[in-house]
């Protein structure tokens, strides 16, 4: 009937009254019917391919590894730390101080990993001499806006789940891999900021999120974070592969006449850009 087209138009229309150069929207690579209406009819170019990975909260805690030195830091220092290091990032929110300070950002974590000798001073000496190889990452609680739930599940699988929560909960020792009851509404959490640099930078990464992920417990049933397709620390995070979606995927436009360019003084269309190694994921879109 025609009825998503003309949202989007009108979309469209109102993030060039609010003064927006661009629109990009995201959605599953399987999701034909979307792409269909934005690649197709709607001018959108396919623009990056992220991964979201997923991983249960379990009963018992994570270990993070042991080269990793973990400290938590303040929203200014996090602020101070993110615009210094990752305001070159794409999709990097201007006002990254409002997000830190948001009652749904539940801390930011920095790793340091393989320094001998090397004692946490505080931002400022972080920022001046940094160690060799590092990661920062925050936690946002998406329960405190929305739940998910998993429906259609048989009551064998149901039953399989609820074994394996009863057992970590009377043996964390063993470390089950236990399924959270995801089959009520449940919150997640999800992790922003993923950034880092180093040799031993995805370690670091992993040590993140770990910390993370044991953070949530009691809180949420899953933790989540986005990641580009070439970042060099997505192979440490842990995840549940069932859970994950391997290849989302962003489509971008810029505004103006169609073609793109139409009012624009350049020529250069991010939209077109090649994919750089890291993207920043404003955890409110999420």
């Amino acid at each position: 009937m025609g009825i998503a087209l003309q949202l989007v138009r009108q979309l469209e229309q109102w993030f060039e009254l609010m003064g927006a150069e661009y629109a990009y929207m995201a959605t599953d690579k399987s999701n034909e019917a979307s792409l269909r209406l934005f690649t197709g009819r709607c001018g959108y170019s396919k623009f990056r391919t992220p991964s979201l990975l997923v991983h249960p909260v379990h009963l018992h805690r994570l270990k993070p590894p042991r080269r990793a030195t973990v400290v938590r830091l303040g929203a200014r220092d996090a602020e101070r730390l993110y615009r210094s290091r990752c305001a070159h990032v794409e999709f990097f929110p201007a006002d990254i101080g409002d997000v830190l300070d948001n009652t749904l950002s539940h801390g930011t974590f920095l790793a340091i990993v393989g320094e001998d000798g090397y004692e946490w001073g505080g931002v400022d000496r972080f920022l001046a001499t940094p160690p060799a190889s590092w990661a920062v990452a925050s936690a946002w609680d998406c329960g405190g806006v929305f739940r998910l739930e998993v429906r259609g599940a048989s009551r064998l699988r149901r039953g399989a789940a609820a074994a394996t929560r009863a057992l970590d909960r009377v043996a964390k020792w063993l470390r089950v891999p236990s399924v959270p009851d995801f089959f009520r509404p449940f919150a997640g959490w999800f992790v922003y900021g993923l950034a880092g640099t180093g040799r031993d930078a995805a370690v670091a990464a992993e040590a993140v999120f770990a910390s993370i992920v044991n953070l949530a417990r009691g809180r949420a049933a899953a933790v989540a974070v986005e990641v580009a397709a070439m970042d060099p620390l997505r192979g440490r995070i842990p995840h549940w592969r069932r859970l994950s979606c391997t290849e989302d995927l962003w489509c971008m436009k810029r505004l103006g006449a169609a073609g793109g360019g139409g009012g624009h003084a350049d020529t250069w269309d991010w939209a077109r850009s090649a994919p750089g190694r890291s993207i920043f994921v404003d955890p409110r879109e999420v």
